[in-house]
C-alpha cells in the first residue's frame, strides 16, 4: 500500500464529439496523500468539479492514468467502478434527500446500499453523525421541514455513515453557516486524523482555507498553483 490515496498522472478529458468536442482537463497531474484534506479552487468552468468526477469513478479516464486507492482506473469498466465507489463517500451541492424518509431513515440509507449493519446498528451510526451535525433534534424530521443548511447536513451525514475510505466533496459548505460550515469541515480533518479518511473538496469559501492540508488552483482545465494549505504548514511547524 503506498501513501498515496490518488495518484492522477497525465490527465486530458474531453467533453462532445467532433467540431464540437472541447478539451476540459489538460495534462493534470495531481498526488493526493491519504489522510489529508485537499481543497480544489478556481473559477467556475475551470475544471474541478471535472477533476472530482473522474477521480471519483463518476466519469471514465479518457486519456492519462489515475490510481485510486492502489486500483487502475485507467480502462477499467463499469463494475469496477461500481465497487470502487462503494468506497468512497460523495457530497454535492444538491442534498438528493429523499423527501419520504426522515433525516434518520436518509443517513440510514448511506449503509443500507452496502447492506452494512443491523437496523440497530445503523440507526446508531446515523444518530450519532447527525448529533455531531448539530441535528440531534430533526432526527425525525422529513426534507419538507428542514432549512438548506440542514438538508446539507444530512447530506454530509448520509456521505460520511459508512466510513468511506475517500470523500468526494463539492461546495459541501454553501448552504452552510460559518459555523456549521466549519464543523463540518474539522469533522473531515477528525477523519483523516483518526481513520486516514481522505477529503478532497471543491470550494470558493474562503472561510475553510485554513484547516486545509493543500490547495490546489485551476483555470481553465490547467493547474496553476498548488500549495501547502495552513493546517499542513501547521502540522509541520509542531514536527519542527
Amino acid at each position: 500500500m503506498t501513501d498515496a490515496a490518488i495518484s492522477v498522472r497525465n490527465l486530458d478529458h474531453f467533453f462532445g464529439e467532433g467540431e464540437a468536442r472541447k478539451q476540459a482537463l489538460f495534462d493534470i497531474n495531481l498526488e493526493i496523500r491519504r489522510g489529508t484534506l485537499t481543497i480544489l479552487m478556481g473559477p467556475s468552468g475551470s475544471g474541478k468539479t471535472t477533476l472530482l468526477t473522474i477521480m471519483g469513478c463518476l466519469r471514465e479516464v479518457q486519456a492519462g492514468r489515475i490510481r485510486l486507492l492502489d486500483e487502475e482506473l485507467s480502462g477499467s469498466d463499469e463494475t469496477c467502478r461500481t465497487g470502487m465507489r462503494r468506497r468512497l463517500g460523495f457530497i454535492f451541492q444538491a442534498h438528493n434527500l429523499h423527501d419520504s424518509l426522515t433525516a434518520r431513515q436518509n443517513v440510514m440509507m448511506g449503509l443500507q446500499v452496502h447492506g452494512r449493519g443491523d437496523t440497530a446498528k445503523q440507526t446508531q451510526a446515523a444518530d450519532h453523525l447527525l448529533r455531531l451535525l448539530g441535528l440531534g433534534e430533526r432526527m425525525d424530521y422529513r426534507p419538507a421541514n428542514l432549512s438548506g443548511g440542514q438538508k446539507q447536513r444530512v447530506a454530509i451525514a448520509r456521505a460520511l455513515v459508512s466510513n468511506p475510505d475517500i470523500i468526494f466533496a463539492d461546495e459541501p459548505t454553501a448552504a452552510l453557516d460559518k459555523i456549521s460550515g466549519m464543523a463540518a469541515v474539522r469533522l473531515f480533518k477528525d477523519l483523516g486524523r483518526a481513520r486516514g479518511t481522505t477529503t478532497v473538496m471543491v470550494t470558493h469559501d474562503p472561510r475553510i482555507l485554513d484547516l486545509a492540508d493543500r490547495v490546489v488552483t485551476l483555470e481553465e482545465g490547467r493547474i496553476v498553483a498548488d500549495r501547502a494549505g495552513a493546517g499542513e504548514l501547521r502540522e509541520r511547524a509542531e514536527v519542527l
